[in-house]
């Protein structure tokens, strides 16, 4: 980082490549924590690690004002890359459930990282602008919605202290140079559950002596989709995803045992509570019509509540959106690009930050940072977009092809949270 000095285009990028070709999965970001921690300390942080397990939050004291939370998170997907990129990700880990997978930063969590690393050091080599005290929180395991519980509970703000906004920002499939800030409800709440169903092994050649769960899956599969078509009404919303099938070793032996991973997106509690219902009353009733040895049993795996940004907060801080993006009008239009600051409805994805702001008392404002090229754009009006309404050549989050491009998306980045930053914490001092 060079002490205290500010991170150029080429240094950003050199980060932003050597994070996304070595994702690592929830609470095993050791070398991104390592990484951020060293720079963080170079930078004249007081660092904190192993928060809440492989967090980490530097925190900047520069006088009198108010304390200003900023929020990267740095988890990677269980993803095979297919991007092509000359730094796509080769590396494999192993899942909880013993399985080897590829990985991959499917989800922009390195563009995250790379963009707060940027704002913090911009932030510290002109502290003279500003006043307060600033924290700078790296969370672990967004994607399984456990990090920043995690850090909460393991003592974060008795450590580092109790900031007065939380702030954050996440790469999203928009051009370069629009930004997404939805006041109030921004994202869904989300369940994800694994339901294990059980059967009776058996031959192949002998289905009657067996009692099936790959049959008892499909069926199950196929009733659940019925849940949002039947039973959720015509102005609610709900998602129901089932994203895993494993059952079975090979073509002749019928197994003893089927495992779904079954993902539920709501924006209401009562549609919430109504889908779950539905979704235990439909699995337990295929397990009974099947002949099931045994009755279903499922866990729990993660629960995102909804992504609210505080309308007050929002405001002021999209102001100071808007005005930076304006600033950087010619370089986001050399991109192909419009500055502009847009309220997309509640998207469906789902973010664990709220809890960071719900456990200080304090507001949120979270916004979504175009990365895409705007030329794959052309004739598609932003305002519009949603994870599954994208140009055809635009790969949504969680793709084996996302790809934000490095410039300027990186540089808007670092901009935009050091604009927030700047929004919220004390005026320049007196000389």
């Amino acid at each position: 980082m060079g002490g205290m000095s500010t991170l150029t285009a080429a240094e950003l990028t050199a980060v932003y490549t050597d994070l996304h070709a070595h994702p690592e999965l929830a609470f095993a970001e050791h070398r991104t924590a390592g990484l951020v921690a060293e720079r963080l300390g170079a930078a004249g942080y007081a660092v904190h690690e192993r928060i809440g397990g492989t967090g980490v939050v530097g925190v900047l004291a520069n006088g009198d004002g108010p304390t200003v939370l900023l929020r990267a998170d740095m988890d990677g997907l269980p993803v095979a890359e297919r991007t092509g990129l000359p730094y796509a990700s080769t590396d494999t880990a192993t899942l909880p459930d013993g399985h080897e997978t590829r990985t991959m930063h499917a989800c922009g969590h390195d563009v995250h990282v790379t963009c707060l690393l940027g704002a913090a050091a911009h932030l510290a080599a002109h502290r003279e602008e500003w006043s307060g005290t600033l924290q700078v929180l790296f969370q672990p395991a967004e994607e399984v919605g456990a990090g920043a519980a995690a850090m909460v509970e393991d003592g974060l703000y008795e450590r580092v202290g109790t900031p007065d906004v939380v702030l954050g920002q996440h790469v999203m499939p928009l051009p370069v140079g629009t930004v997404n800030l939805t006041p109030g409800t921004a994202m869904a709440a989300a369940d994800s559950m694994r339901i294990v169903l059980h059967g009776k092994g058996g031959h192949g050649s002998s289905p009657e002596g067996a009692v099936d769960p790959v049959l008892m899956a499909a069926a199950t599969i196929q009733r659940l989709q019925g849940i949002v078509s039947r039973e959720v009404g015509a102005r609610e919303a709900a998602v129901v995803t089932v994203g895993s099938v494993r059952a079975g070793t090979q073509a002749n032996i019928i197994p003893d045992r089927a495992e779904l991973l079954v993902n539920v997106r709501t924006f209401d509690e009562a549609v919430r509570e109504r889908v779950l219902a539905a979704i235990h009353r439909i699995v337990d009733a295929e397990a009974v019509a099947s002949g099931a040895p045994r009755s279903p049993e499922y866990e729990q795996v993660s629960t995102f509540g909804p992504t609210v940004n505080d309308p007050g907060a929002a405001a002021r801080t999209g102001a100071a959106l808007e005005r930076t993006l304006e600033a950087r009008r010619t370089t986001i239009e050399a991109a192909g690009g419009r500055p502009a600051v847009v309220a997309l409805p509640p998207l469906a994805g789902s973010e664990d930050v709220g809890e960071l702001a719900t456990a200080a008392g304090v507001p949120l404002v979270y916004w979504f940072l175009g990365g895409s090229d705007a030329a794959l754009f052309e004739g598609f009006d932003p305002s519009t977009a949603s994870m599954g309404n994208l140009p055809e050549a635009v790969a949504p989050n969680h793709s084996p092809f996302f790809a934000p491009v490095p410039a300027p998306t990186l540089e808007l980045g670092v901009d935009l949270l050091v604009a927030a930053a700047r929004e919220w914490l004390g005026r320049q001092r007196p000389a």
